[in-house]
């Protein structure tokens, strides 16, 4: 059974998650055991260079190249620091999957000289992460997806679906990184009937807030504390929730393009002339995202599957003043979080982008055509071979074990 490592880095820019996973089977066969997991931070002035890199104010063509290496560099050190804790040599590994840092995500078609172009963006250049760990490395996943006409994202239905399918029960697996994202699960239906898309902000306007009022001294709001100590301006939060991308019917996709900086220097303007500051504005975005995922619920899950669980991971799923806001806007979910079936939540991206590494090697496609748009199933990424050049991946299609990938 292969060892493949996992690597991520969402759009709150904190950090390299890394995880090593154990996979056993693939397509809808797959199981899993997660060995160990590490979050290896990003070094001094990197998350402000990934910033800067992905605003068109100041992304300089020389910034974004450099960046691409030295990101690359980190996430091979996460991956190298992994099998170090995990105790076990970087030459057990057999496959690393990397998602990347995602500097723009442009999922609607915009002409550009005559081709309607629809574009994503993630550095970390994985032939650095291949040469400097010697294994073969698959990166780059959402391209292919767009190329076939969809949004290259979501890309983690496959895995929600291969991990957390019921043959009963209608699941949602929702996300709470920068951006949320729900991916839903019907019971007992096929991987063709799977509803994913981003609802919107999650808690990358609730970070940056806090990045700018403690003059980054912190990162994001710890279990909540300001949000429950502050008071919610509703007029504020209505005024926000008229932001068309809530509206916009699924497939839908966003990023740091529409909620990022530019949102926020909004939002601090229309605080201060409305004398909303300091911990009422963390509650009142807070509120913000919490109302921007009822909203989602209810305008496009609930009328299709009135009886569902939702199964919390990411980020927002560990600050319980947005969670209690969301048990309360909802309360006929039944909420669970992801730790309750064998998976941390903090690990689950990263062991995500570990098993679509997996499938790509065995020939599998992975996207899921009514999650992103896309015309077609399409097998993603871009493989990198390692030191011992295809040999793994040679042996592997020999083995009779896999003679039908």
């Amino acid at each position: 059974m292969p060892l493949v490592i996992g690597l991520m880095s969402g759009t709150s820019a904190d950090g390299v998650d890394a995880a090593l996973v154990q996979i056993e089977g693939s397509a809808r066969s797959t199981s899993i055991r997660l060995h160990a997991f590490h979050t290896l931070p990003f070094p001094a002035g990197m998350r402000q260079a990934i910033l800067a890199a992905s605003d068109p104010r100041t992304g300089t063509v020389d910034l974004l190249c450099r960046l691409n290496v030295a990101l690359g560099e980190v996430f091979a050190e996460a991956a190298l620091e992994l099998a170090r804790k995990a105790g076990i040599s970087i030459g057990a590994v057999d496959l690393i999957g990397s998602h990347g840092q995602t500097v723009q995500h442009l999922p609607e078609p915009a002409p550009l000289s005559g081709y309607p172009v629809r574009s994503t963006l993630q550095l970390g250049e994985p032939s650095v992460i291949a040469e400097r760990t010697g294994v073969m490395t698959v990166a780059d996943f959402r391209p292919r997806d767009m190329a076939a006409g969809g949004e290259g994202a979501p890309l983690a239905s496959y895995v929600h679906y291969v991990l957390f399918g019921d043959a009963r029960r209608t699941r949602i697996v929702h996300n709470i990184g920068g951006i949320s994202n729900v991916t839903v699960l019907p019971g007992g239906e096929e991987l063709a009937a799977v509803l994913a898309f981003d609802t919107g902000p999650g808690n990358m306007p609730i970070d940056g807030a806090i990045g700018r009022m403690t003059g980054g001294q912190e990162a994001f709001d710890k279990d909540g504390a300001r949000a429950r100590r502050g008071r919610v301006h509703q007029p504020l939060v209505d005024e926000l929730l008229a932001h068309p991308f809530l509206r916009r019917p699924p497939p839908k996709s966003t990023g740091r393009e529409a909620f990022g900086a530019a949102f926020l220097d909004q939002v601090f303007v229309r605080g201060a002339a409305l004398g909303v500051m300091d911990d009422d504005l963390i509650a009142t975005l807070t509120a913000f995202t919490a109302a921007t995922i009822v909203d989602a619920y209810r305008r496009f899950i609930l009328p299709r599957h009135p009886t569902v669980e939702s199964i919390l991971c990411g980020g927002g799923s560990r600050n319980p003043t947005l969670t209690t806001w969301l048990r309360r806007g909802l309360p006929e979910i039944d909420w669970h979080v992801c730790d309750d079936f064998g998976i941390s939540a903090d690990a689950l991206e990263a062991v995500i982008f570990a098993v679509l590494a997996h499938e790509t090697v065995c020939g599998h496609c992975a996207n899921v055509p009514t999650a992103t748009g896309a015309k077609r199933d399409v097998i993603l990424g871009k493989v990198v071979p390692g030191r011992d050049g295809w040999r793994w991946f040679q042996k592997r299609c020999r083995d009779p074990e896999h003679s039908q990938l």
